[in-house]
């Protein structure tokens, strides 16, 4: 009896913490009992099949794994009054610049209509442009690029800079990382530049103006390599050369996805540049800089910078996207994009404060079993930065000495937008009743584990900010939401989660009975290996049915 009052009592205080409602209802289809998700492009829902696949033709799917972080950036007074502006909208001069024929063809106006017919996708995508936009069509014209270049990252990314698809394609641009890193952009454990909107624009600028000189100036060529590969484009022309067929890219035999990606791109400039005539309302942009790139000439906490800027973490961070952790890169760039109106400020305070000062520091002192390996993973940094900093030529390390490692501000969680932070906050985010992890294993792949939790391999994907393609790696932990947790649950239970600490003398067999539960499910429900011991402390999670405790005993 003392056993069960313990367990209600446990449970008592588990129910006041944890909810048992259950958001949007996915679809649960009828021969596979999978979860299936509601159609969402970009963050928003498309109720209609036929409009879901349209908006899904012409890209390699996206995932947007973070909600939407636009910074809404007030337009600095001066400016607007100073500045000898004519087009008050950079969309408007956008527009006044379009110069690709737009055919009809009615590949183009199968995406023209879905566009027409979602004002609110479009209302999305430009909050999202807001800080960006000006300086990418900058970019453009200081190259002499075609402007219709500047709708590019709504086909992409919807002007996400945290999207994410298959092949490991990242930010607004969609760059792979081998393509990213060829153009010029850096990737490391601190920094991604295909993120970074600066980085990015520039590299993407770059590549575009490779293939319109690889294909003679032919921008819808150039602009279809951009999507599946210049090697791809070239062969088909030269398919058609040999059969003397046209060679234009509407007569060109590519993937489906190519054949209408540029569809997309020319069916937006049109809708932009005779927007009046087709009574669509394309949210406006002023037409000044709202950004500035400042030099800070060493590495900088994020909390730190923001702080120093009047501006919160999340903000400076969604300026920022591609910096992947607390602070910017040791290694570069050495930069940071501001509010145009707190630039000037910033960089005189920073100026006032010393190098070390950018960061927060601790004395570690190296105790048994301690590597530098363990040391860089307990502060979140990485062993060169430790060796560095500490002056070390080699990993070795020795009792009792003390090392200096630089460390976050602020509680982790605080970089709400940093990787580590950004895939939790994914996989917290609830897609069903109950959430499980699955530990990888050597030979695991997202086929067999979606078939063992009776999930689809696409929510899976999603769920832990992946493409369904991706490669898993062993020691990789994911997230897992089912409505089931077991086969033998019944259909009038009441589920709540418990974690269990375990204590001295504990098994499975034990905790099984206490809770009236099976080995096997709590094994499942912790990726444990049943026949391993447990350690006193490990914590369990626990799907424990309320309505039948009165059997435990």
């Amino acid at each position: 009896m003392k056993t069960q009052l313990s367990v209600l009592a446990s449970l008592v205080a588990v129910l006041s913490l944890t909810g048992c409602q259950s958001t949007t209802e996915p679809v649960v289809t009828e021969t596979t009992n999978q979860q299936v998700e509601p159609c969402e492009i970009a963050h928003t829902n498309i109720d209609d099949a036929a409009d879901c696949e349209v908006a899904k033709e012409g890209v390699i799917e996206v995932i947007h794994p973070q909600e939407d972080v636009a910074v809404d950036i007030a337009v600095p007074k001066e400016t607007a009054k100073e500045a000898p502006v004519i087009i008050s909208d950079v969309w408007a001069r956008i527009a006044n610049q379009l110069d690709m024929t737009v055919p009809d063809d009615s590949r183009v106006t199968v995406q023209k209509n879905w566009y027409l017919k979602h004002p609110e996708y479009m209302a999305r995508v430009v909050k999202r442009a807001k800080p960006f936009l000006y300086f990418i069509v900058e970019e453009i014209e200081k190259r002499d690029m075609p402007l219709e270049l500047a709708l590019l990252p709504i086909v992409e990314s919807a002007f996400d800079p945290f999207a994410y698809s298959h092949g490991r394609a990242a930010g607004m641009w969609q760059f792979i990382p081998g393509t990213a890193k060829r153009f010029g952009m850096q990737q490391s454990w601190w920094y991604d530049g295909r993120r970074d909107v600066i980085a990015s624009t520039v590299g993407a600028m770059d590549y575009l103006n490779y293939l319109n000189e690889y294909f003679d100036g032919n921008w819808l060529h150039a602009l279809a390599a951009y999507n599946s590969g210049e090697g791809r484009v070239a062969r088909a022309i030269r398919r058609n050369e040999k059969a003397d067929k046209p060679t234009d890219f509407w007569s060109l035999d590519l993937p489906r996805e190519t054949r209408a990606y540029v569809p997309k791109l020319l069916a937006l400039a049109d809708i932009l540049k005779n927007k009046d005539n087709y009574d669509f309302t394309w949210p406006e942009i002023e037409n000044v800089a709202v950004i500035k790139a400042v030099d800070i000439g060493s590495q900088v906490d994020l909390a730190f910078a923001a702080d120093l800027a009047g501006m919160t973490l999340k903000d400076l961070h969604a300026l920022n996207p591609g910096y992947n952790r607390w602070a910017t890169d040791p290694d570069g760039p050495h930069r940071l994009v501001l509010p145009l109106d707190k630039a000037e400020a910033f960089s005189q305070a920073l100026a006032k404060i010393d190098c070390t000062d950018r960061l927060n520091w601790v004395r570690h002192e190296v105790k048994r079993g301690d590597s530098l390996g363990k040391i860089a993973s307990k502060y979140h940094t990485t062993v060169d930065i430790i060796k560095q900093i500490n002056e070390m030529d080699s990993n070795m390390i020795r009792l009792g000495d003390h090392i200096m490692v630089p460390v976050a501000l602020k509680e982790l969680d605080t970089y709400s937008l940093s990787q580590d932070q950004r895939l939790a906050s994914l996989q917290n985010t609830k897609r069903a009743d109950y959430k499980l992890t699955h530990k990888v294993t050597s030979g695991d792949t997202l086929w067999d584990i979606s078939r063992k939790y009776n999930v689809s391999t696409r929510s899976l994907a999603k769920w832990n900010g992946m493409a369904p393609t991706d490669t898993l790696r062993p020691g990789q932990t994911l997230a897992i939401w089912v409505n089931k947790v077991t086969d033998k649950q019944k259909d009038d239970a009441i589920l709540r989660t418990l974690t269990y600490t375990v204590r001295r003398g504990d098994s499975l067999s034990r905790i099984a009975s206490k809770f009236n539960l099976k080995i096997s499910d709590i094994a499942e429900w912790n990726d444990l290996n049943a026949k391993r011991y447990l350690q006193p402390g490990q914590k369990l999670t626990l799907y424990v049915d309320v309505t039948r405790l009165k059997n435990v005993g």
